[in-house]
């Protein structure tokens, strides 16, 4: 695991462990969480939350063969929370062809962190490994140092870690699940903004990961629903906010993607409908989404752009 904290070399060691110990306890919360739910629908997800893409029998597309890299993002840093799997991983892996460094925060799935790891490397870009819980405002902070310590600076925050559990009703959101679900989601990414602002130069951005289920609603995922809202509504209220320090802020609202978030929310025999609402009726793979996180990086693409929530939904007429 590749993991440094700025600082003498005793009060680094502490501060990895306490955020190991953080993000372990964490985990545990999230699988009791997963639990309880499953007591109530009398069945299990197909995979244990946090949720490891390793673990998934049909592994997401997240390598995107087909897209060439043109330097969009030369020697540039981003910082990217959730980069371990899914639509963080196809991120990663993109910004590096595209020529930036990376940092990847995740909760304490390091199988998954260091395949992600693996993966940057091979496209010949430098990547650090900082796991932890973004709910954790000082965590968020030595995450922001790390990396700044590591690379030089930073230019591009990827808000896009999150925690997801459906419920049948509303009767069965206590608030151990809406203070995970609140404080991961929408917590987590003022956190990190926070964090990061002070390292952020004119033309930096930032891109939030929202959701469709933020525009549209629904109907069993009613804490997660308006986590996505509520990130909808800060990307264009600090988009109005940083503009004059020539900061964009956007975010990307994807449909139904194939990521370990999903299978770790569904039992098995429900996993083959995912996503065949859509008018595709299939789930996107998660690098059928991550281009749209490299055009709102890159200066050259997106440089007059901000505030905006960019839906890929995989359905005419998301908004």
């Amino acid at each position: 695991m590749t993991t440094r904290t700025a600082g003498t070399p005793g009060a680094a060691a502490d501060a990895d462990r306490t955020a190991d110990r953080t993000a372990e306890r964490t985990a545990d919360r999230q699988r009791a969480i997963q639990q309880r739910q499953e007591r109530a629908d009398g069945q299990e997800a197909a995979l244990d939350k946090p949720g490891l893409e390793a673990d998934m029998a049909r592994k997401p597309r997240f390598d995107a063969p087909g897209y060439e890299g043109s330097r969009k993002l030369q020697d540039r840093v981003a910082l990217i929370t959730g980069g371990d799997s899914g639509i963080g991983r196809a991120v990663a892996v993109l910004y590096a062809r595209e020529g930036a460094d990376v940092a990847i925060v995740y909760l304490e799935e390091h199988v998954d962190a260091e395949e992600t790891k693996r993966c940057v490397e091979a496209e010949g870009r430098r990547c650090l490994l900082l796991p932890g819980d973004v709910k954790d405002r000082r965590f968020c902070e030595q995450a922001v140092a790390q990396t700044v310590k590591a690379f030089g600076r930073l230019d591009i925050l990827v808000n896009n870690a999150a925690f997801q559990e459906h419920a049948e009703s509303i009767d069965q959101l206590d608030d151990d699940r809406l203070d995970e679900t609140m404080r991961t989601n929408v917590y987590g990414y003022f956190h990190m903004a926070q964090a990061a602002l002070p390292h952020l130069k004119r033309g930096a951005a930032i891109i939030n990961t929202g959701s469709v289920v933020g525009l549209q609603g629904s109907k069993h995922l009613l804490d997660y629903a308006a986590t996505k809202g509520a990130i909808h509504a800060l990307t264009k209220s600090l988009a109005s906010n940083l503009i004059e320090q020539g900061i964009r802020v956007n975010a990307v609202a994807p449909g139904p993607v194939w990521t370990p978030l999903n299978p770790a929310d569904k039992p098995a025999d429900k996993i083959d409908q995912f996503g065949s609402n859509t008018d595709f009726k299939r789930a996107a793979q998660p690098d059928e989404i991550s281009p749209a996180y490299v055009f709102l990086a890159a200066p050259s693409c997106a440089a007059y752009i901000t505030g905006i929530v960019l839906p890929i939904t995989g359905s005419v007429g998301a908004i």
